[in-house]
């Protein structure tokens, strides 16, 4: 039976009155004089950033930050240019004021730590922010002021290159590790020494791209659009995010770039963001090739109305927004909003007191700290997803001889991953590299590139590594994509290894050792003909600088693998989109009515296959459900309960559970709450992720683990009513992934 809502319970989460930024009265009021001097020209200078020239200041760029032409500088990292630029800017320009400098400094600058889907798999909002600091502080050592991060686009397709920059599928998991990543960049206060002013990005919808090509158009319900893609980032704007960055696609058939219902509407009006927006690179000239504006010029007129302060790389704001300002089409108090948001932002940065960089302010890049941050971030970011017969750990004291095979195993580029544009593969230890050093004089190991690169076919050193699998005690394979292979503009058809790295496992295996996969990947792979030839399979994602160490000690048994899955692996790309938090459907797949096609019997009638939602050839399940990972040891949940069984709105409903260490190691396991909505007046999914912990107990240990869910959290929102919370029942799951755990019942009166 529908339930009748109770009155609507409005979160935090939407609430524009609750979440908008209170405004400085010093910093309101230096824009408002600073604004008031300005000339049109100088504001729409102001609205302008400007790609480097990589070391140097050629003329042109020099003349356009004396004349005020340039509000911004993006990928320019030498600090003697950056200081140069900033003193034309300051003392040359007529008003002095000083340039932002903007980088993508995505998962580290110097010091780099995993991919963000690896590092959104440590579910470790305190590491998550750490990493983040870190990369701060080394990008402000150099005279950056301003980050392209994070990117918290909600993705349900790794056919997509760039979900290797997301925090992954959940909309919670990606509210809770940007703001980690927000509160990293931008520290207590932007004025902070280190600190840098973060952007969310890509608002919105830029996941749902169609078939995970990048760039394509997305096309999001109402509901969907509320639930599943606008949660992060209404998180960040909460978490007071600097800056906003909109998506290159069409959503529902407008281009982000253009849209003034996401940046005048959703981000402005309903959440009091007072930070700036920038487009995206050349996106606002885009809209013309969309098919949206006939030239520059309409371009220029549409971004700004829609609400995109700064204009990246293109010039259509610098070439054509006077004369439309001139001309009426653009209202000069638009321009003016514009300004006056980036000048808040300058001021915040402390720019003005502050415009020039010393590095000796800061600690040296990649130093012994910040290396450590990294290792720990990659540690805690690979995830086991096999291990038959205890294959791992390797027991290093009966190590004689192992081999480590493949392209990956020692190349310090290729572990770093996408978008390192500041990454020294200098400052990198591979595994191979870490390996020997933690066996020492105790073992060999021999290593076989094999394979030149991921996407090598030539077999020609097969029986070299062949050869030292047959000699070895243990055999470790280093597999998965090039770094190239993920990230922006690179997207795949297939999901499986490239190039002949099956035959190679096919290969070795044929040895008969024991096969221990390590894979290296930047976004999830269908690693079914992989697993039947692996005793044990260990994803690494990219790790960054210190992979090698954190993958060494994982292998050796010094610490238990603990991460856990941030997005769904499917067997094979044909199930995609795979999603942990789908709808059930009116007929739902179970294993009683799950028939394979080759179990069809010839000129079956149509109804002996069972009629419910499922591929005749890949069945319904994933090969690894969203929060999945194993670890050396195991551990049972135990009495799951609540406080109180029935809560009215407004209070918290407190739940508990014991959680024990049955196993033989020390470990850490990552307990996750799921709650479903039994009966709704609008279909919900069947779980859907709101709290999770990260519990380390040594063997024989238990704890019980307290979750604190506030009734809003049980909140949904439906088109046309807006968020609400419906009474009734709902079912809590705790377990260690998506698709396990234990259940109990509560009411929402």
């Amino acid at each position: 039976m529908k339930k009748l809502p109770f009155s609507l319970v409005v979160l935090s989460l939407f609430s524009g009155l609750l979440s908008a930024q209170n405004p400085d009265p010093e910093v309101e009021k230096k824009a408002a004089e600073l604004l008031q001097s300005m000339t049109i020209q100088e504001k729409i200078g102001q609205l302008c950033q400007v790609n480097g020239a990589y070391g140097g200041i050629p003329e042109e760029l020099g003349k356009q930050v004396r004349e005020g032409r340039a509000g911004s500088i993006l990928n320019e990292v030498d600090t003697k240019t950056l200081n140069e630029l900033q003193r034309i800017a300051v003392e040359e320009s007529r008003l002095g004021i000083p340039l932002i400098f903007a980088r993508d400094v995505i998962h580290g600058f110097r010091t780099i730590l995993p991919i963000p889907l690896g590092q959104a798999a440590t579910w470790n909002p305190e590491l998550v922010e750490r990493g983040a600091h870190i990369a701060a502080v080394e990008a402000a050592s150099a005279g950056l002021h301003w980050t392209f991060a994070p990117m918290i686009d909600i993705c349900r397709d790794p056919r997509w290159g760039r979900i290797a920059e997301s925090l992954g599928e959940d909309p919670f998991l990606a509210s809770e590790l940007g703001v980690a990543m927000v509160r990293g960049f931008q520290g207590e206060s932007l004025a902070d020494k280190g600190a840098i002013a973060a952007c969310a990005k890509h608002f919105v919808g830029y996941g749902a791209a169609e078939g995970g090509r990048d760039y394509n158009s997305a096309n999001i319900p109402e509901n969907e659009l509320y639930n599943i893609y606008l949660p992060p980032f209404k998180a960040c704007a909460d978490a007071g995010v600097a800056t906003f960055m909109p998506t290159f696609n069409d959503v529902n058939g407008v281009p982000a770039s253009g849209n003034p219902f996401l940046f005048r509407k959703v981000l402005r009006e309903d959440w009091g963001f007072n930070g700036f927006v920038v487009s995206d690179w050349e996106s606002v000239r885009q809209l013309t090739v969309h098919g949206v504006a006939a030239d520059n010029k309409e371009a220029a007129r549409q971004a700004t109305l829609a609400g995109i302060d700064m204009e990246m790389a293109s010039t259509t704001y610098a070439d054509h927004l006077l004369e439309l300002v001139e001309q009426g089409a653009v209202p000069e108090a638009v321009v003016d909003e514009a300004v006056r948001n980036i000048l808040r932002v300058k001021l915040q940065l402390g720019l003005f007191e502050h415009p020039y960089t010393d590095p000796s302010d800061f600690p040296a890049l990649a130093n012994d700290a910040h290396r450590a941050v990294a290792e720990q971030a990659a540690l805690q970011s690979c995830v086991l997803l096999r291990n038959d017969g205890q294959a791992l750990p390797l027991e290093a004291g009966k190590l004689q001889r192992l081999a480590l095979i493949g392209p990956l195993a020692d190349d310090p580029y290729e572990q770093l991953g996408t978008w390192i544009f500041d990454g020294d593969p200098q400052h990198t230890v591979t595994p191979l590299a870490a390996l020997r050093t933690a066996l020492g004089d105790k073992a060999s190991v021999q290593f076989v590139k094999a394979l030149e690169t991921s996407r090598s076919r030539s077999q020609a050193a097969f029986p070299d590594a062949v050869r030292a699998a047959r000699e070895a005690d243990a055999v470790v394979l280093f597999l998965g994509e090039e770094s190239i292979l993920s990230g922006e503009a690179h997207s795949r058809a297939h999901l499986g290894l490239p190039g002949a790295q099956l035959e190679l496992i096919k290969a070795v295996a044929e040895t008969g050792k024991p096969i221990i996969t390590v894979v290296m990947a930047g976004r999830p792979l269908a690693l079914g003909p992989a697993l039947e030839y692996s005793d044990a399979l260990l994803f690494a994602w990219h790790p960054g600088t210190m992979g090698g160490p954190a993958i060494a000690r994982l292998l050796l048994g010094l610490e238990s693998p603990s991460g856990k899955l941030p997005v769904t692996f499917p067997t094979t790309a044909g199930q995609i989109p795979m999603y942990y938090n789908h709808k059930n459907t009116g007929k739902p797949a179970t294993e009683e009515s799950y028939i394979h096609i080759d179990d069809i019997p010839v000129r079956a009638p149509q109804t002996s296959v069972g009629n419910t939602s499922y591929y005749l050839d890949a069945g319904y399940k994933p090969l690894f459900p969203f929060g999945f990972g194993l670890s050396y040891s195991q551990f049972e949940y135990r009495n799951l309960r609540l406080r109180e069984p029935a809560v009215s709105p407004g209070d918290t409903l407190v739940v508990m559970v014991e959680l024990a260490n049955t196993g033989n190691y020390e470990a850490e396991e990552v307990a996750q709450l799921y709650i479903r909505d039994v009966v709704s007046s609008i279909a919900r999914p069947v779980k859907e992720l709101k709290g999770f912990q990260r519990i380390r107990l040594k063997p024989g240990e238990s704890r019980t683990a307290t979750f604190h869910l506030p009734t809003e959290h049980l909140a949904y929102y439906y088109p046309g009513k807006g968020w609400m919370a419906e009474p009734g029942q709902f079912e809590i799951f705790v377990g260690g992934d998506s698709d396990t755990g234990f259940k109990v019942s509560c009411e929402i009166r």
